[in-house]
């Protein structure tokens, strides 16, 4: 009796799975997309637009302005009067040299001026008196031209005293080692005791002004030629904006953008480029010199430029680009394009797609070779 309550269980299930077979397959009758229905893909229309380019470039940050401290006077260093890494201002102290013997020059000079000015007055007043007493026949005409002649001569000393001083002055003004130029100061070469001379070759610290930073880019002549032919043909209009886009090391971009200063006009032999400078405003030291980085450079306006998706673009055997577009019997297409470049998440069409043209861009992967197709048009705010 068991067994026959079992025999009539199973009877039952396969029953029912029999009949939950069936209706599925008349609910895929009915749609219209079962195993025999057309692959639904969707399409993109090629739209024709003005296409800015941008060019990447590598390149190195380096100082907006750059000044080595040297001493313009030799003698013992008595004391450092900066932090070293602080901000420095333009005519402000960073050393003094020991100034005893530099004080001494201006007071001889000094000294010596005063002798000299004595001696041109004694003169002058002598002369002064030659030239009335020579009218009357008092003095012959020999004394009073000797009179007028020393006075000059006593003049003229007096001027070269003066300079003297100006010069022991100055020379004493130096052992007072002022910074160039404002920004921010490096490691002193040099601590209180040291012997210095005038204009030698170690700085004894280095000043940069990193409030701006110059960005040094490389590009080739080859590509700076073939630009200037596309600007030339009509191919690229040009942007009008030398604006840039700088990369940092660590992947992520600087703020603020910069601007293109100017390319160089020699081409380097050992490497067949040349050198563009930018400048960037840096008004929170983010940027140091001598970091790698990477530029965005706008380089142009593509005036017929066609963009689709990167995901419509597949490569040949031979590595050539296609797309499928969809022809006028509502079925795919191979087309080979040309792509230029990227631009954001979407290829640059040159060649290849005329506007107008439905460009496949979902379900491919789902299409077998000749196999019917559904094309849906995607609107603006799918491909978002």
């Amino acid at each position: 009796m068991h067994f026959q309550r079992s025999t009539t269980a199973t009877a039952v299930g396969l029953a029912a799975i029999a009949l939950t077979l069936a209706a599925c397959g008349q609910k895929g009758g009915a749609g219209g997309t079962g195993a025999g229905g057309p692959t639904e893909v969707g399409y993109i229309v090629a739209q024709s637009q003005p296409v800015g380019l941008t060019s990447e470039l590598s390149g190195r940050t380096s100082a907006y302005l750059v000044s080595e401290v040297r001493p313009q006077v030799g003698g013992v260093i008595k004391a450092r009067l900066f932090q070293e890494g602080s901000l420095v201002r333009a005519g402000q102290s960073l050393y003094q040299i020991d100034p005893a013997t530099y004080q001494a020059s201006v007071n001889s000079a000094a000294a010596a001026l005063a002798q000299a000015q004595a001696s041109a007055t004694a003169a002058k007043l002598k002369a002064d008196r030659y030239r009335t007493l020579v009218e009357s026949g008092a003095v012959s005409k020999q004394d009073n031209d000797d009179a007028q002649a020393a006075a000059a001569q006593t003049a003229a000393a007096v001027a070269v005293q003066k300079a003297a001083l100006d010069t022991a002055r100055i020379n004493l003004n130096y052992t007072r080692v002022a910074a160039p130029i404002s920004g921010r100061i490096g490691k002193s070469a040099v601590t209180a005791g040291a012997l210095v001379t005038a204009s030698q070759a170690t700085p004894l610290a280095t000043v940069q002004d990193l409030s701006k930073i110059y960005v040094d880019l490389t590009q080739t002549s080859a590509e700076l030629l073939q630009l200037q032919a596309a600007f030339n043909s009509g191919k690229l209009g040009r942007s009008g904006s030398a604006r840039v886009t700088l990369k940092l090391e660590d992947g992520s971009t600087y703020p603020i953008p910069g601007r293109l200063e100017f390319s160089d006009v020699t081409v380097d032999p050992t490497t067949g480029s040349v050198v563009l400078r930018a400048i960037f405003d840096n008004p929170n030291g983010v940027l140091l010199p001598g970091m790698y980085v990477r530029a965005l450079l706008d380089k142009g306006v593509a005036n017929g430029g066609i963009l689709i998706p990167q995901a419509a673009v597949s490569r040949d055997p031979k590595g050539n680009a296609i797309v499928q577009v969809v022809d006028a019997k509502g079925g795919l297409a191979p087309r080979p394009v040309t792509t230029a470049q990227t631009v954001g998440d979407k290829w640059l069409i040159t060649t290849g797609l005329n506007p107008g043209d439905k460009v496949v861009v979902e379900g491919l992967q789902k299409v077998r070779p000749g196999a019917p197709v559904k094309p849906v048009a995607i609107t603006a705010q799918a491909q978002r």
